[in-house]
């Protein structure tokens, strides 16, 4: 049994939109990979606390189903992956990357905890032969209400001065509600290039960016300090990839997915400053009406197609609008992140 379904509507985008858009090769810079089976145990008597619309899609995201993802949405492309797991089973599953990492020879990053010391952090990135580190702001100290979350409450300094004199990569999931225009993570962000500039700092999905309100002034800030990554996983706003576009340069953007969420078939529009993501009927069930999720007509849903499908064909919109070469398209999709990788790979392990 086919581990999703293709259909004749998602053949057609990629024939008719994608394929000859895309080069022959491309690095998902960012990607989960994980086993249900590696969870930690809930403690006895606590419920599992309700899903949200990210969870529906797949439970866990085996290295078999990455690839076997790869295959069958980009069909004839060779497609790589820089993997990390999620915030769940950290040490089972940090050992199932490393363990995939090196059978598949696809880079990996060590998914910290904030209350590791620097010695314990580079020595699990080196045993495991990582180049960096992913976290999450859930694993801040319990005190800290989660919408209060800063950056260095996940990515505490005495980590970033290791990783930075290392050359590794952080890979930054921003928090807190106002996304990438909060001036708390805007301050933070800045603070961290200044002080470790050697630092591959990567801000995800574009700082959380999901739609034209998000940006507010960040990009006036952020400009200035030129050698900050974006990643533009899960983001289906081509005004949002434009603007990074123009405003940091297509040798600052690279393609993610965020797999396994975006194997989602869902058609995402604005809606009072925020994003809501359209799906077809029964597909994601949700008893606990998720204001970004919404369910649409049967015969709509026919017309809607694979979540990594609208992130590029919105990459595509942005490309028209500025005029972009083949070659900025190659630089986004990966150069960007093969560059990344290797220098990484270098500093930290001289190869």
């Amino acid at each position: 049994m086919a581990l999703f379904e293709v259909t004749d509507y998602d053949k057609k985008i990629w024939e008719e939109e994608l394929k000859d858009f895309l080069p022959e090769k491309i690095i998902d810079i960012h990607t989960h990979v994980h086993l249900k089976e590696n969870f930690d145990p809930l403690p006895q008597g606590v419920k599992a606390p309700p899903k949200k619309w990210t969870a529906l899609v797949a439970e866990d995201n085996s290295i078999e189903d990455l690839q076997e993802t790869y295959r069958l949405m980009f069909p004839g492309k060779d497609v790589k992956a820089l993997m990390f797991m999620n915030a769940k089973g950290l040490k089972k599953n940090n050992e199932y990357v490393a363990k995939v990492s090196k059978e598949t020879g696809w880079p990996a990053l060590y998914y910290s905890h904030p209350e590791q010391s620097a010695d314990e952090v580079e020595a699990e990135i080196r045993k495991g032969g990582f180049l960096g580190v992913k976290s999450y702001f859930v694993l801040s100290p319990k005190y800290i209400p989660a919408k209060e979350a800063r950056i260095f409450d996940f990515f505490p300094k005495h980590q970033l001065k290791r990783l930075n004199e290392m050359g590794a990569i952080c890979m930054c999931h921003i928090p807190r509600d106002g996304r990438l225009k909060d001036p708390v993570n805007l301050a933070q962000i800045m603070e961290i290039r200044k002080e470790f500039p050697k630092l591959r700092f990567i801000v995800a999905h574009i700082g959380r960016a999901y739609v034209k309100d998000d940006i507010g002034n960040a990009f006036d800030i952020l400009t200035k300090e030129p050698e900050t990554m974006y990643d533009f996983s899960a983001n289906c706003s081509d005004y949002v990839i434009e603007e990074a576009i123009r405003r940091v340069g297509a040798k600052h953007l690279m393609f993610g997915t965020d797999m396994p969420i975006l194997r989602m078939r869902s058609h995402r529009i604005e809606e009072n400053g925020t994003y809501v993501n359209l799906v077809p009927p029964g597909l994601y069930p949700d008893p606990y009406g998720d204001p970004h999720l919404r369910e649409v007509s049967e015969e709509e849903g026919k017309k809607i197609t694979f979540f990594a499908y609208e992130e590029l064909l919105a990459l595509k919109r942005a490309c028209q609008n500025l005029n972009l070469s083949k070659q900025d398209v190659e630089d986004m999709m990966y150069n960007n992140a093969h560059n990344l990788i290797e220098g990484a790979k270098k500093d930290i392990y001289g190869k």
